[in-house]
């Protein structure tokens, strides 16, 4: 399965901080849960890499 591969999958994604100053994306799907945490520094990185996938998304419309 790549990027680019559709999925008839249904999950939700939550983000925020947690007590212990780590900043979480909670994936769950069906019967699958996949917490991630990222300090501060990564989670601006994943942000700003998100930024630009959505930058790039938009020229390709």
């Amino acid at each position: 399965m790549g990027i680019n591969d559709e999925r008839d999958i249904d999950a939700n994604l939550q983000i925020g901080p947690t007590d212990q100053g780590m900043v979480r994306l909670f994936v769950t799907a069906e019967t699958v849960e996949i917490p991630m945490d990222f300090d501060p520094d990564e989670a601006r990185e994943i942000a700003e890499e998100i930024l630009a996938a959505a930058k790039a998304a938009e020229l390709r419309r």
